[in-house]
């Protein structure tokens, strides 16, 4: 198996892989001049895979792209923001595919070949004649620049604070293969087989199933393990898209650098996770929960979400609360198997709770800790081989008034 190395490229983008393009504007869904139309275009046709929400209500949007992949393949993925075009009925559907008609019709590709991902208001008709005219107009802007890349990245959030964005190099046979990933997320993060909006490109040379594979597997590690509000949306999707302009031999789980490829691609994905999880809506920090000694990984995973998910848990650390009653209590109500006499429990490096009893420790020092940006919360359970982390934020008065208005 080959080394796990990979170099973070601190200037890529989503349009650093080769055969790749990208571009954004403002075409009118938003009520600001934020961008909120962008295309990523590959030159080739790409290998592709998704996983998307598991809400019953499933937009528009998803129907089309899951269309558009039943060959595994892409040229281009076409994304509004500021309208989701989600429980908008057969008029909503329609919609949909005249947005990927136009797109292809403009980017000069199959209607075959492009995907459709949208995120905004639920329940309302997409602009037609703002967003078409703004498709028309989207080619003159689309190119590798890194500007171009800046104005997709702009053009995809909605109450994001900031853009999301990595780019890794690792060899794969003497070749150097380049991953990169844009995302959006703020609020309704809660997913389950996918997140919000994320898009990775790469131009390793990967057949359709091992992609596939990799991105399921990926995803429940990372993506899979973040929360801000308990919400999955109807909108959530994550797309990979690969040129193969890299000229490795074709990656497989045989291949000698599998594993190399496959940590710098969970490194992408857990870099965006984190990323959204750290611009939750209102958020002020990032919460990470590291859970050990559980009977199994599976039942890590549910332990961690479920405190980084627990609105008291997320309340005690906005209000840099060394509450550690409020974990413990998260342990025991995630209905997985714990022995209630081995737990121990740490902030940071401060230790909270030792053999499931309280153990003395500085409130000051306490307190300095939880006013970081950052704050890790280490469960030991003491109780099995299983481990899992989960990331979150805090819960703040802002995230109230962000989604009190959200629509208006």
């Amino acid at each position: 198996m080959g080394q796990h190395t990979f170099t973070v490229v601190t200037d890529g983008s989503i349009t650093s892989p080769r055969g790749f393009r990208a571009g954004g504007l403002h075409c009118g869904l938003k009520k600001t001049t934020r961008h909120d139309l962008g295309a990523i275009v590959c030159d080739v046709p790409a290998t592709a895979a998704a996983v998307y929400t598991t809400n019953v209500f499933q937009a528009a949007p998803i129907k089309v792209t899951k269309e558009s992949l039943a060959n595994h393949t892409l040229r281009a993925v076409i994304v509004n923001s500021g309208n989701a075009n989600a429980c908008t009925g057969k008029q909503g559907e329609e919609d949909a595919f005249t947005m990927r008609a136009a797109a292809a019709k403009h980017l000069g590709v199959g209607e075959q070949d492009v995907a459709v991902a949208s995120t905004g208001v639920i329940g309302e008709l997409l602009k037609m004649d703002l967003l078409t005219s703004g498709i028309a107009a989207l080619p003159s802007r689309i190119s590798s620049e890194s500007a171009a890349a800046e104005d997709f990245c702009q053009a995809i959030l909605t109450t994001d604070l900031v853009k999301k964005e990595i780019c890794v190099t690792l060899e794969v046979n003497g070749k150097q293969v380049t991953i990169a990933g844009a995302a959006k997320g703020s609020g309704m993060i809660h997913p389950n087989m996918a997140t919000m909006l994320s898009f990775i490109t790469t131009d390793a040379h990967i057949d359709a199933d091992s992609l596939q594979q990799l991105l399921r597997e990926t995803t429940d590690l990372t993506f899979n393990m973040i929360t801000v509000d308990g919400d999955s949306s109807t909108n959530d999707m994550l797309l990979v898209m690969a040129s193969g302009l890299a000229d490795n031999d074709q990656l497989t789980p045989q291949h000698k650098d599998w594993e190399s490829f496959a940590a710098a691609f969970r490194h992408v994905c857990e870099v965006l996770a984190q990323s959204i999880a750290r611009d939750g809506e209102g958020a002020t920090k990032l919460i990470e929960v590291s859970v050990s000694g559980a009977i199994s990984d599976t039942s890590a995973r549910v332990i961690a979400k479920t405190i980084v998910g627990s609105s008291l848990v997320k309340s005690a650390i906005f209000g840099s609360d060394a509450n550690w009653g409020r974990i413990i209590a998260a342990v025991g109500r995630a209905g997985e198997p714990v022995n209630p006499e081995t737990v121990n429990i740490r902030l940071g490096d401060i230790a909270v709770l030792t053999d499931s009893k309280p153990v003395p420790f500085n409130e000051d020092e306490a307190l300095a800790y939880l006013k970081g940006d950052t704050v890790q919360i280490v469960v030991d359970l003491r109780n099995g081989p299983g481990k899992a982390t989960a990331w979150g934020c805090d819960l703040t008065y802002d995230y109230v008034k962000i989604n009190a208005a959200y629509r208006t």
